[in-house]
């Protein structure tokens, strides 16, 4: 029988309080990213106009990535997960392995291989990535390591359709990125390539200008799906309010720096944004 909540989130009062007290923080964080995005873009990437000294001192790129990244995606992840949460299905399990197979590439190997723009980032702009990270990972951890699954729940159509969104969304997000790297290289005047801007082309590229932030979209509302909880939906709509200004603003950006970009390429969803 199809159940509205097939988990059972057995915690005590103030694990319980603190649980659901910053899911609101998401919520509001989500609000404030998104109008605060759609405004003007974070400086970093091809908005970094090379006038950020309000943003603090810069440090390396990869550490910068790394730290904000990896820190509480695959660390404090993973510190929650084994210290501070007690169900250990297998649907737990599953969980947590998909969030560490995005946080190990996008915070660990993804940062080492890429070739940035610059090698340098304001480490306001890190700290600034840092602490919703942060907040969100907790969250997340914390729902998939303390809320109980039913022992089937792998019949479940919320987790198959989710475990199917996450994984589609996880290759589309991987093949963008790898797409991206090899445009830069292949377009270099040099042996070493280039960190310079090119028209992408080709699958995705064809419809949308920003099939990296479609395809972790589609994970996210994966994972929202699959575990069914508002700590998920809080952190999908979290990147909703980051992945729809920064696409829209890329696709801008694309708009004016090449007078040959397709016009009738979308931002963010192909055919509808």
């Amino acid at each position: 029988m199809f159940q509205l909540l097939p988990w059972t989130f057995a915690v005590d009062t103030v694990h319980f309080w603190v649980h659901y007290g910053l899911v609101c923080l998401g919520f509001l964080l989500g609000v404030i990213t998104i109008l605060v995005q759609l405004a003007k873009p974070a400086p970093y990437g091809k908005f970094d106009q090379g006038n950020n000294e309000s943003w603090g001192v810069t440090i390396n790129q990869r550490l910068g990535h790394i730290l904000s990244d990896a820190t509480p995606g695959v660390l404090l992840f993973l510190l929650v997960f084994f210290l501070y949460g007690t169900e250990r299905q297998y649907a737990n399990y599953v969980f947590l392995g998909l969030w560490q197979a995005h946080y190990i590439h996008r915070g660990i190997i993804h940062p080492l291989v890429m070739r940035y723009s610059k090698a340098q980032v304001p480490l306001g702009i890190t700290l600034g990535g840092l602490f919703p990270n942060c907040i969100f990972s907790f969250l997340c951890a914390d729902w998939i390591s303390s809320a109980r699954y039913p022992d089937k729940y792998y019949y479940d159509p919320r987790f198959i359709i989710g475990l199917l969104l996450f994984v589609s969304g996880y290759v589309t997000n991987k093949w963008a990125d790898i797409k991206l790297r090899s445009l830069r290289r292949q377009k270099g005047t040099n042996g070493e390539g280039s960190n310079g801007y090119y028209i992408p082309s080709g699958g995705l590229f064809e419809l949308v200008a920003c099939p990296n932030y479609f395809g972790e979209l589609v994970e996210w509302l994966g994972w929202a799906v699959g575990t069914w909880s508002l700590s998920g939906l809080a952190w999908m709509l979290f990147g909703c309010a980051t992945f729809i200004p920064r696409a829209a603003h890329t696709r801008k950006w694309y708009g004016e720096q090449f007078m040959e970009y397709p016009r009738a390429r979308k931002a963010l969803i192909p055919f509808v944004y």
